[in-house]
């Protein structure tokens, strides 16, 4: 995120920024880890995108950075849409 986004965080809603997460994982997949496929969110992370630990922490890592939201090894997230919920769930709560 440019500078001085996290204000327009606090100002969007917790939809919004879960399309948002949703749209940044399809950045990620792509550039970061080659998965360049339609993402309709209904994707299991692990079975149908086929991702190993380094390349969910490689996604971790990315949605971190650009929501500036902290995810743990506990946080369970099956699908695409799980990830993107917990991700704005987090960013609508986190401090600016």
């Amino acid at each position: 995120m440019p500078d001085g986004s996290h204000a327009s965080i606090a100002r969007t809603s917790v939809a919004d920024l879960e399309r948002e997460a949703v749209s940044e994982i399809r950045i990620i997949l792509a550039r970061d880890l080659g998965i360049d496929r339609e993402i309709t969110g209904r994707e299991e992370l692990m079975g149908d995108l086929a991702l190993d630990s380094m390349a969910l922490t490689t996604l971790a890592v990315g949605l971190e950075d650009h929501f500036r939201v902290i995810l743990t090894d506990e946080d369970a997230a099956l699908t695409v849409s799980d990830l993107a919920r917990l991700v704005a769930m987090r960013a609508s709560a986190s401090p600016l």
